[in-house]
């Protein structure tokens, strides 16, 4: 499925360019999502959502593949599988910047495929979810990455993070950012010692007219939940029964 969102920044579309290309210094603004560690460009880490009582976690990897300054574009590759084998997804977004008076415009395209339990929801449904995500992302990014964020001339570089397309990812601020990470080695991945997410709670990310159509999904979720651990019981007391003959 495809979805289209956008928001707004209020810094020039250089400093937006450079913040948005740096995922290390960005990932805790996304809601759910929990970077854990960084092999060359590859950036790994798990992103949990909420069902009413059914938690997923999907474990993954995201890469950016393209990073066209001239145009202003960022497209990046990710995919996850849920860590209990019930679905698994994929996701490539492009994002696009315009710069709008003294701030930039961000458009953001996604194409999404979900398998498993998430995948009930429907293009409608995640398609508001999404939107709502993207709204709180940005309200992030603004609050505890772009207030006071350096400017090209301060902005500290890791070394040990490759640039893309020749545009350098720094990763100065990243303990300001709300984590921190070990050092860089040649024998693996580095890894980036962050706070625990909390997960995306969809029926609340949903809301109103939208939580109606989720909620006959949840209910069966429930009763199938139900029935599973009856089932369990009853088939404990009958293991008991057999042991005392």
């Amino acid at each position: 499925m495809k979805i289209e969102d956008q928001f707004r920044v209020d810094v020039p579309i250089e400093e937006a360019w450079r913040v948005l290309l740096d995922v290390e210094r960005i990932a805790p603004c996304m809601p759910g999502a929990q970077l854990q560690e960084i092999e060359g460009e590859e950036y790994r880490g798990v992103v949990k959502v909420k069902v009413g009582p059914i938690t997923a976690q999907y474990k993954g990897a995201a890469r950016i593949i393209e990073a066209d300054e001239a145009a202003r574009r960022i497209v990046l590759k990710g995919e996850g599988r849920d860590t209990r084998g019930q679905g698994n997804a994929s996701a490539t977004v492009t994002v696009l910047l315009a710069a709008d008076g003294a701030g930039t415009q961000v458009s953001v395209d996604t194409d999404l495929n979900v398998t498993g339990k998430v995948a009930q929801f429907g293009r409608g449904v995640m398609a508001d979810v999404s939107s709502k995500l993207l709204g709180q992302f940005a309200d992030n990014l603004k609050k505890d990455v772009l207030t006071g964020s350096p400017t090209a001339d301060d902005a500290p570089t890791d070394p040990g993070t490759p640039p893309v397309n020749g545009v350098a990812s720094g990763t100065g601020s990243a303990v300001d950012a709300g984590f921190a990470s070990t050092g860089a080695t040649d024998a693996g991945p580095r890894k980036i010692e962050s706070k625990e997410a909390e997960p995306i709670d969809l029926m609340d990310a949903a809301g109103g007219s939208v939580g109606k159509r989720v909620a006959p999904i949840v209910a069966g979720l429930v009763v199938v939940l139900a029935l599973r651990s009856i089932f369990k019981r009853r088939k404990k007391k009958r293991a008991i029964r057999h042991a005392d003959d």
